[in-house]
């Protein structure tokens, strides 16, 4: 099986350009090596959140690694078999400990065993989805092709202290099957949560108004929710949207000289937005190794503010197409068009089936 060569500049150039190259290859069985890791970053190389992704790559596929270690620009990654069973992975930061999920969830998903990981870092990182996101809206749609997925939430990892923690549990299948998720339907329910810890309570009052003017939702809509364990102070403002064949999840993070008023605007302007679009995800899944990236949501592909998406859809198909050897079709109101923050449209439905991806 032919060795692949990776640039991790390309696109965004950052740690998603390795996580996407550790999924596929699993998945695919194929080796690659991999250079200039998160080359357009301020510090770039392997950090601990991308060196424990990598681990948890060797571990859940019997790799064979070779410069795994802090500040690494070059990784060596041979995959072997995928091993389900109970897995363990600390980040030992507030680095995302959901996007290290997102790396060996699509293996284990096709796992010969049923399988149990226990994760540990951040759970609300503002670069990352949180573990709300992964609860309510990735994974439900993940279990669509035939997995069943539960995750529970141990303890809440608000960055920058980190220290959260969460199970998953994982019943894979011998098989996808195919969906297709077209427009997200009517709008049957709307709520929003507001999480605070170790800060004081009238940021929390002050977010609530702010929604409640922005949105005209009804109070009872949205709660506050004061948490009891946690490493560090932390808020998060999450509006909620359950729709016919969708859910979605706007978020503003508490920050340092950031009003609770803008924390809490942000949201509630992703959530009208989103409203206002004729918004829909084209992502007919044909082969396993395919849907991570077709389950494209708000914040799955998001990065540091300012950042623009579409290059980091880009940097996807340029990898999907080393590995895999098929190329995705970026899709807004023309090809390529980009359809506002955080949200791409993407369509795989001209991947072939190619024996070498099964």
């Amino acid at each position: 099986m032919g060795h692949i060569h990776i640039d991790g500049s390309q696109g965004e150039g950052g740690g998603q350009v390795l996580r996407s190259s550790l999924t596929l290859s699993l998945v695919t069985g194929k080796p690659f090596t991999i250079d200039h890791i998160r080359a357009k970053r301020a510090k770039p190389g392997l950090m601990r959140q991308h060196l424990t992704a990598v681990r948890a790559a060797a571990e859940v596929g019997q790799c064979n690694v070779e410069n795994a270690k802090i500040g690494s620009m070059r990784l060596d990654f041979r995959p072997g078999n995928i091993q389900g069973g109970a897995h363990s992975f600390n980040v030992g930061t507030a680095g995302s400990a959901t996007l290290v999920l997102q790396t060996v969830l699509p293996a284990l998903t096709l796992a010969e065993a049923p399988s149990t990981l226990t994760l540990r870092g951040g759970t609300h990182n503002p670069t990352a989805p949180p573990f709300d996101f992964l609860q309510r809206v990735y994974l439900p749609l993940v279990e669509r092709l035939g997995p069943t997925i539960k995750a529970t939430l141990v303890k809440h990892g608000f960055y920058p202290a980190g220290g959260g923690e969460f199970r998953v549990e994982i019943k894979p299948v011998e098989k996808l099957s195919n969906f297709e998720l077209i427009r997200r339907g009517r709008i049957l329910e709307r709520q929003g949560r507001i999480l605070l810890t170790r800060l004081p309570e009238h940021i929390a009052k002050r977010e609530k108004d702010t929604i409640l003017r922005r949105t005209g939702w009804p109070e009872e809509s949205v709660r506050i929710e004061t948490i009891s364990q946690s490493s560090g102070p932390g808020n998060i403002v999450m509006l909620e949207t359950v729709s016919e064949n969708v859910t979605e999840l706007f978020t503003g993070f508490g920050e340092i000289n950031v009003s609770a008023e803008a924390v809490a605007q942000k949201a509630a302007d992703q959530y009208r937005e989103y409203l206002g679009a004729e918004y829909r995800i084209i992502g007919v899944v044909r082969r396993r190794e395919c849907y991570r990236y077709s389950l494209v949501h708000q914040r799955f592909l998001s990065g540091p503010e300012g950042e623009h998406p579409e290059a980091r859809v880009m940097a996807h198909d340029g990898i999907h197409q080393r590995v895999v050897g098929d190329r995705y079709r970026n899709r807004g109101t023309e090809p390529g068009t980009y359809t506002g923050p955080n949200r791409i449209r993407i369509s795989t439905q001209h991947l072939s089936d190619k024996k070498a991806a099964i």
